[in-house]
């Protein structure tokens, strides 16, 4: 049970914050009988207890006009009183002492600009806030807090309202009408003045081809004709230098080869006398 309360509680407070703008920390408006049943039934502290229901931060209001019918109520309502002194006071510019259902009546007004929900007791208020866009109300039974959900007229002005932001309105539609004339008129303006310009060019050429022709009938050189270089022969530095061919006909030692074929390497060999040889020819 505790879980499905909690669920309708987030459901209908993602619909105010999405629907008419409602932001953290959220504003609680309190009357009397509202602060009257949390001091008795010791719901405290009340901040605490209010943001449990709604999940974010809150800030509590009342106005003078229900801290003077407070005071009129005598000494059961002391302890309210007490308690109503310490919460925010909100402007309602009433010289005189209105009762709490008026005044904060005034205070919300045809659509609630301040954002407020409203905590209250009184069954006849909290019917007729149900009939105001964008007013939550919240009460108490014993010791638990409740969050009204959305009446149906609270639901249909949404929609409403969400199909008027889709669709164009008639001053919207009058703007688009006159900047798409302004744009074609523009459109027109540029494409006349394109087709001026370009017949001034097409004079401007014609008259350069003429004076050309006439030019190259005289003979008449303009511009001074530069010689073209021509390519030169590469870097003699650059280039490796030819090696010289060897004649093969004749070996290494200038001597020529029986067989006629290349040149071949005379290898002398030194034969190593042996030891028994030396020793032998001693003797």
């Amino acid at each position: 049970m505790r879980v499905k309360k909690q669920k309708r509680h987030r459901r209908a407070v993602r619909f105010y914050t999405a629907c008419f703008g409602f932001r953290e920390p959220f504003k609680i408006f309190c009357d009397g009988t509202f602060v009257h049943h949390l001091v008795v039934n010791r719901i405290t502290p009340a901040d605490t207890a209010l943001t449990n229901i709604l999940g974010a931060p809150v800030k509590l209001f009342t106005t003078r006009c229900v801290l003077a019918e407070l005071k009129c109520l005598g000494g059961n309502y002391q302890e309210a009183l007490n308690a109503a002194n310490n919460l925010f006071t909100a402007r309602c510019d009433h010289e005189t002492r209105k009762s709490a259902e008026d005044c904060i009546t005034e205070v919300i007004g045809e659509k609630n600009s301040e954002h407020f929900f409203v905590a209250t007791q009184d069954a006849d208020l909290r019917r007729s806030l149900q009939k105001i866009p964008g007013v939550p109300v919240i009460f108490a039974l014993r010791n638990a807090l409740f969050l009204e959900q959305p009446s149906s007229f609270q639901r249909q002005f949404a929609n409403s309202a969400e199909e008027e932001r889709l669709h164009m309105t008639d001053l919207e539609y009058n703007m688009l009408r006159q900047r798409k004339k302004r744009k074609l008129s523009d459109d027109k303006q540029g494409d006349s003045s394109n087709a001026s310009e370009g017949e001034i060019d097409d004079v401007s050429q014609t008259q350069i081809i003429n004076t050309n022709v006439k030019k190259n009938e005289s003979d008449v050189k303009d511009k001074i004709r530069f010689k073209r270089k021509k390519a030169k022969g590469p870097n003699p530095l650059s280039v490796k230098k030819k090696k010289k061919s060897v004649d093969t006909n004749f070996t290494t030692s200038g001597k020529e080869n029986k067989n006629g074929e290349g040149t071949v390497r005379s290898r002398k060999r030194s034969r190593k006398r042996s030891r028994k040889n030396v020793v032998e020819g001693n003797a």
